[in-house]
């Protein structure tokens, strides 16, 4: 017996419908490329999607062509996400941190048909668009009269001109919820990048769960800031989950320094941001020197790696914002699991609390998860016990696009790459990256612990633990250490700091400094690039 309930296919059409039905009056902030601060609303939003839907009607791309984006966080770039989703052809945010050779790679692979890009990236778009084979369309997110008039890119065309020619009546058309609605590729550290071919079904999941309280808590009564970019993994789905509550979304565009994110932050009464830490230390290290205070923001998200105790402790203790830790990634659209507490969790003391916090959290409903050993048999969650994490759900990838690396699958789980712990709870901890675990006599040496430590001592500003080879132990792990301006630490200052927080035997053999850590396309820091400059380094003694 079937339920007789009306049947309603789940399209991301729908949210901007939504937002504009019920929301319409709601700001949506940008900072642009131009350096002015533009001002419009999802009814605005709204009415400019339609445009763009009837503009890509008017070059004839056919349902599932791939339209690509080169751009930054803003409207324009907003107005694409529903304009090209919402028309049934397929949205491809490309990220412009990636090497020239590896977005020709992908463009060609996605076989891009249009390639939308901010002014900032014409610098690429001149190095690459002659190698994009499939793009027929090259417009640039500006005004008619800001068009470079020399780009030497055939055919180049204002947005503003393309768009503003249509007029902002459109029926949104209605088709399974199964079909595409997003293209995205993993960062391709090891070989070419693959692409996850999201659903309108899995996006529309994906944003409802995301909205949680117990994740990240939107609604119609914030002003979100997210940092975290819409170039990659569609900005953990906050601008779909912000249509669909009803937030105010503030784009800071491209400028994440600490002083252009502080006063958006604050003009704008952001209440809730979403980065990666990278940014967020430009943010602090912006504010502390100059004595600066939130005086709305009261919460903040952190992904994309693990984030340092020191700055959960610095966002709580010295300007009272929570600090919730995010893990996720390309092929879970992206998010897999939420760091919040429990009931039971409230009466414990703080630094109990701070145990929990530090980890990546409890798993999103509609996301299950699991670790297994070498033999893929499944562990115990007991808090203890590493494994190989593995997940599956709804927004989960199932392969890549067009069947890239093969199956992928482990009878209907995920591998995620990453190694971790999780505890009876359900709360998950990573504890590195299968790659990038230091395997030192038989045992494991989490490379995460080793730079929270690191990043604990007040002249660190960044920290990598690698493995190095040792013919006795395997491998030895040493931290490379950028520090903060002006600061300074002496290598047997910082080993000595180590005493007393770990083991003896995790206590890294050697302090390397630099001055900066390679960090790659999504703020993450490059061990491989790392390894690469340490390839003629000698562990002490050796």
């Amino acid at each position: 017996m079937l339920g007789l309930m009306q049947q309603h296919n789940l399209l991301i059409s729908s949210l901007i419908d939504f937002a504009e039905k019920h929301h319409g009056d709601v700001e949506i902030v940008s900072r642009r490329v131009e350096g002015d601060i533009h001002r419009t609303t999802w009814a605005g939003v709204a009415a400019r999607s339609r445009q763009v839907a009837n503009a890509l009607d008017a070059w004839s791309l056919g349902a599932g062509a791939r339209v690509a984006t080169l751009a930054w966080n803003g409207y324009r770039h907003l107005e694409l996400y529903f304009g090209v989703s919402g028309s049934e052809r397929v949205l491809h945010t490309i990220n412009p941190r990636l090497h020239p050779d590896q977005i020709v790679w992908i463009a060609n692979h996605a076989e891009d048909e249009v390639l939308c890009f901010d002014l900032t990236f014409l610098p690429i778009v001149q190095q690459v668009h002659a190698r994009c084979t499939t793009v027929k369309h090259w417009v640039a997110l500006c005004d008619a009269d800001r068009l470079p008039g020399d780009s030497g890119i055939p055919g180049l065309v204002a947005y503003e001109s393309w768009v503003g020619a249509q007029g902002p009546c459109y029926a949104w058309p209605d088709f399974d919820e199964n079909t595409a609605s997003s293209l995205c590729y993993t960062s391709g550290t090891t070989g070419n990048p693959k692409g996850a071919l999201y659903s309108h079904r899995s996006t529309i999941l994906h944003a409802y769960a995301a909205a949680l309280p117990d994740v990240m808590c939107m609604s119609a009564r914030d002003s979100v800031l997210p940092v975290v970019p819409m170039f990659h993994v569609n900005a953990w789905g906050i601008p779909y989950s912000a249509a669909m509550v009803g937030s105010k979304l503030v784009f800071p565009g491209p400028a994440l320094d600490g002083k252009s994110v502080y006063e958006l932050l604050e003009t704008e009464r952001v209440t809730y941001a979403a980065g990666v830490p990278t940014v967020w230390q430009m943010l602090l290290g912006h504010m502390k020197p100059a004595g600066l205070r939130f005086s709305t923001l009261k919460r903040t998200v952190i992904g994309g790696s693990a984030c340092p105790p020191a700055m959960i402790n610095s966002f709580r203790d010295d300007y009272g914002v929570e600090v919730l830790h995010a893990w996720g990634m390309t092929e879970l659209s992206p998010l897999g699991t939420l760091c919040t507490l429990k009931n039971k969790h409230l009466d414990l003391p703080a630094q109990d609390q701070m145990k929990i916090r530090l980890k990546q959290g409890r798993a999103i409903f509609g996301i299950d998860m699991k670790i297994v050993d070498d033999a893929r048999h499944d562990q115990p969650h007991d808090g203890k016990t590493y494994g190989d994490l593995l997940v599956k759900g709804p927004w989960v990838v199932r392969e890549y696009f067009k069947g890239e690396g093969g199956d992928p699958l482990e009878q209907g789980w995920f591998p995620t790459g990453d190694v971790a712990t999780i505890d009876e709870d359900g709360y998950m901890q990573i504890t590195d990256r299968s790659k990038d675990v230091v395997k030192s006599g038989g045992e494991w040496i989490s490379s995460i612990d080793i730079e929270n430590i690191a990043m604990a001592h007040p002249a660190v500003a960044m920290a990598a633990c690698v493995g190095m080879p040792h013919p006795k132990w395997d491998e030895r792990p040493i931290v490379v250490v950028a520090l903060k301006p002006d600061a300074q630490v002496s290598r047997e200052a910082l080993l000595s700091f180590y005493e007393g927080k770990i083991a003896k035997w995790q206590v890294p053999d050697d302090v390397v400094f630099v001055d900066s850590i390679p960090l790659g396309a999504t703020g993450k820091m490059l061990k491989t690039r790392l390894r690469e400059q340490l390839r003629d380094y000698k562990l002490p003694g050796l």
